[in-house]
């Protein structure tokens, strides 16, 4: 079974034919998706996909819609939080963390990192592991995390859609986070993302869509334009086979495995449905 780690299903351009999405997705051997949600205006619609689809979800306020809030609005988080906290499909804090390639303004900066670290506080407080964004932030990100003793508190999670060095690679791996490869790796302009999943151990690799971004070679440079969705994912992790010497079975099973693992609630919530224990 693969394992999605990352995918806005609530996105307009995947409304149109959103079940017929999923339903190609499951006929792919795509068995969980992880819908992270980006602001409070959209926690209630990553739910209930969740729900209607058997899938999970996270909780969170990305980087690049902060400016949309005000600190006060924080609490709408925790209390979203306390009142999902014993819904298995709630599986992190997510999709949170910083952006310093859009975002250059100091100002912006500085409430992006407000924000961070509240949520990461929010994150311990529920015992959840987080979905971080980390574009061009790697170290501060990393930073943050180091602050609160991370990976020595039990808390783990993903650094989605990772483009760093290899030293800042190993860096989130000791904070007790795996990585997130999608279908970037399918670009074979696309060196150190390709480097860093050949070469780092296989522990640290979890795959994504980041469904409808981070579109595959296939679809970027197809003759017909259409949004990235989960269904591509096996196909992304075929790439990443070949760039390993792994069958895709066993690549669907790492990654699979390491999803479970970081994500605890994930990992609980598909022994119930498969009646293997978490991994």
């Amino acid at each position: 079974m693969w394992i999605d780690t990352h995918a806005h299903l609530d996105a307009a351009e995947l409304a149109p034919g959103r079940v017929a999405m999923l339903e190609r997705a499951a006929r792919a051997g795509v068995g969980c998706v992880v819908v992270p949600a980006v602001e409070p205006a959209n926690f209630a619609a990553v739910r209930e996909l969740a729900h209607a689809h058997g899938h999970a979800y996270a909780l969170g306020v990305h980087p690049l819609y902060v400016g949309r809030l005000r600190r006060e609005d924080l609490p709408l988080l925790r209390e979203e939080l306390r009142q999902r906290i014993d819904d298995p499909r709630l599986v992190a804090v997510g999709e949170i963390g910083l952006d310093h390639f859009v975002e250059q303004d100091a100002a912006a900066r500085a409430e992006q990192a407000w924000w961070l670290d509240r949520q990461l506080e929010l994150a311990a407080e529920f015992g959840l592991p987080v979905l971080l964004h980390v574009r061009r932030a790697q170290d501060a990100v990393a930073a943050a995390l180091r602050r609160r003793a991370w990976g020595a508190s039990g808390h783990g999670g993903i650094a989605h859609a990772f483009n760093g060095s290899e030293q800042q690679a190993r860096a989130f791996l000791a904070l007790g986070l795996c990585l997130g490869f999608g279908g970037t790796l399918s670009f074979e302009r696309s060196r150190n993302i390709r480097r860093l999943a050949q070469g780092l151990p296989a522990r640290a690799l979890v795959l994504e869509t980041d469904s409808p971004d981070m579109a595959p070679q296939w679809i970027a440079q197809g003759l017909e334009a259409r949004p990235n969705e989960p269904a591509e994912l096996p196909r992304i992790g075929a790439v990443l086979a070949g760039l390993r010497a792994w069958t895709p079975e066993h690549t669907a099973a790492v990654t699979g495995a390491n999803a479970r693992r970081v994500l605890p609630r994930l990992g609980a919530l598909l022994a119930r449905s498969d009646g293997a224990p978490p991994a």
